[in-house]
């Protein structure tokens, strides 16, 4: 049946929708049948790639949480068509609510009951909000024992380490690595060259054959994009998702 990614995370700001839109790029280059939700209330970047036609979910309602709304989620996951993808954007101030009502009615183990499998992606970072990404990571692999995650290591604020330690030798890995379907590296990019290519693409939504065809980019700057894409999918395809 399909594949449901769920991109979670409690931390705002840190690249859940980057995940989303790169996984979202990975599966209709290889002519799968891909359907994308957006579920974050405050920050709708997901749904703002019109090239997807992604599907918005208001989960909010008079400011305060509906969780019927979770419900008709499910109900469009239910009926996802066989080996079709589905990429699901979580906002961080609903991480916790969301994750909730996940493990309250037993949703994974019911779409896996149907045939489908379920994974899913946590994006951990550099700099500041390294402990905060670290703690959503660990709520997920504490909370859904069972079900396996991929790491999104973003290096955009910075390397992924902690005291010294790169994520791969801290506790958390190591203590759950068999809970960890693969790891996927966003790498520190040049800003001057690398960097600002890549933030203005995303600044206008853009995905990277969109932008790889818009003459407003250089041929240097296609270029760069060209090489970004290529390690990026590269990883994607590497870890099966």
């Amino acid at each position: 049946m399909a594949t449901i990614h769920l991109v979670l995370q409690g931390k705002g700001g840190v690249g859940k929708s980057l995940a989303a839109s790169l996984l979202t790029q990975h599966h209709l280059n290889c002519e799968i049948v891909t359907i994308c939700f957006d579920t974050d209330p405050v920050n709708k970047t997901f749904a703002g790639y019109k090239t997807y036609t992604v599907k918005i979910i208001d989960i909010l309602k008079d400011g305060n949480m509906n969780e019927r709304e979770f419900d008709r989620l499910i109900e469009l996951l239910t009926n996802a068509p066989e080996n079709s993808a589905v990429i699901i954007d979580n906002g961080a101030s609903t991480f916790i609510p969301l994750c909730a009502y996940i493990k309250e009615n037993d949703v994974v183990a019911y779409l896996e009951g149907l045939g489908h499998k379920v994974m899913f992606h946590s994006i951990v970072t550099g700099g500041q909000a390294i402990v905060d990404t670290m703690n959503g990571l660990e709520a997920l692999v504490k909370n859904f024992p069972e079900t396996p995650v991929t790491v999104w290591k973003n290096e955009f604020f910075g390397k992924v380490e902690m005291n010294g330690k790169t994520f791969e030798e801290t506790n958390l890995y190591n203590e759950n690595i068999h809970r960890i379907h693969a790891i996927i590296t966003l790498e520190e990019m040049r800003k001057e060259t690398f960097g600002r290519d890549f933030g203005q693409m995303l600044k206008l939504r853009l995905t990277f054959a969109e932008a790889l065809a818009d003459p407003s980019f250089s041929i240097m700057s296609r270029q760069r994009l060209t090489i970004l894409w290529k390690r990026i999918n590269e990883q994607i395809q590497k870890a099966n998702l």
